[in-house]
């Protein structure tokens, strides 16, 4: 008989990195899996650490991007099951809206295989979780509401 799942809890933090480009709002997001998964950049909060400070420690390790906090964007929690280790995960992830202002995507860190910019727009249709699409949305809400466009 197989023994039953071990439930972790797991923390995190990231968020939406921008930048504009001309009239264009870009975004950077993370692919893993050999390119198979685009995402936001996040990762576990340290011990004493805060999310803010989680949120830009990551961000630099996964992007190579230097980025200022502009405001939060609230928390998502998800269930995803770790096959190897029969454990069930409830994680939450702390999200920011962080304007761009330094660094290389093509200096990424070795936790994910490529960084990229993307249009928001492109970035919408390329990500492949709803939570991170329905983050970037909020994001160029914020965004918007900021630069009085609709």
């Amino acid at each position: 008989m197989a023994r039953p799942a071990t439930i972790r809890h797991l923390y995190s933090a990231g968020g939406v990195v921008y930048r504009t480009s001309g009239a264009a709002i870009q975004v950077a997001l993370i692919a893993t899996r050999e390119g198979s998964v685009w995402t936001l950049p996040k990762g576990l909060i340290e011990k004493g650490e805060e999310p803010a400070a989680a949120a830009l420690r990551e961000i630099g390790e996964e992007t190579g991007l230097k980025a200022r906090i502009l405001k939060p964007l609230g928390e998502r929690a998800y269930w995803f099951y770790h096959k190897e280790e029969n454990t069930k995960c409830r994680k939450r992830v702390s999200y920011f809206l962080l304007e761009c202002t330094g660094g290389r995507v093509e200096d990424h860190g070795w936790e994910v295989d490529e960084a990229r910019w993307f249009d928001i727009g492109e970035a919408l249709q390329k990500v492949s979780y709803r939570g991170d699409r329905e983050i970037i949305e909020q994001a160029w809400k914020v965004l918007k509401e900021a630069s009085g466009t609709k």
